[in-house]
């Protein structure tokens, strides 16, 4: 039996496994997306702990900052998978249930890149708000802005700005990590290319294919972010 050529493998023909790839790229967005999404909503109240909050708070930021980034991805994605499928087959049993009950892989998956990128958010978020000019604030402060009109006029505008340089950063970085999520059973774009592979004996070719799928992914998303740059960034002047 002839093997399929390389384009042969991008097509939608019976040899084609282009349907299958666009379904683990899909897959492979939507846990980025997912996963990004819930980084930024706990970067977000772990750079307010960090800044506005009491001494318990820094603490409590300052290790979760420090643990999540000192630890691999890998590592969060496995205990959240196990100790999750762990204490639901628990509590299964407190209700009767038998046997195992797994925690569903994309569910884990999201949650532990949000909870991996959300240290990487916390910082980003606290460098963005330490760069806005102290007398912006003082500024609002002297024309009679309440403070939720000056976050949300003055505070949250500026430090977005400063921000959006790293936030790119940081959806590189989860772009990359959503790989790993294939280890709960969710098939994205790598896990695709390795069910391709084992198929086909051309592992090569999807790993090349899968590659070039990724730096398309993170190209469009490069020229999102400095589109978004250039207009939080209108009336600014430049040095």
């Amino acid at each position: 039996m002839t093997q399929p050529g390389f384009f042969d493998l991008l097509s939608f023909g019976p040899d084609g496994w282009a349907k299958a790839l666009m379904a683990g790229a899909w897959m492979t967005i939507l846990i980025a997306l997912s996963g990004y999404t819930i980084g930024a909503i706990i970067g977000t109240f772990g750079a307010w702990a960090k800044i506005s909050g009491g001494k318990t708070l820094r603490v409590a930021a300052d290790a979760y900052t420090t643990v999540l980034r000192g630890i691999p991805d890998l590592l969060v994605i496995y205990l959240l998978y196990f100790g999750g499928s762990a204490a639901i087959t628990s509590i299964g049993r407190l209700f009767g249930a038998d046997g195992f009950i797994s925690f569903p892989g994309f569910l884990a998956g999201a949650l532990a890149v949000g909870i991996t990128s959300g240290a990487q958010h916390t910082e980003v978020f606290r460098g963005a708000f330490k760069a806005v000019h102290r007398g912006e604030i003082e500024a609002a402060i002297a024309c009679g802005m309440s403070r939720s009109l000056r976050f949300q006029r003055i505070i949250a505008p500026l430090t977005l700005r400063h921000a959006l340089p790293g936030l790119g950063n940081v959806w590189q970085v989860v772009l990359k990590e959503s790989a790993l999520v294939s280890i709960t059973g969710v098939v994205e774009l790598l896990r695709q290319s390795q069910i391709g592979a084992g198929s086909t004996g051309l592992p090569f070719d999807f790993y090349l294919i899968a590659g070039l799928i990724y730096l398309a992914i993170s190209t469009v998303s490069s020229i999102a972010m400095r589109q978004a740059e250039r207009h939080f960034s209108r009336g600014v002047r430049r040095g």
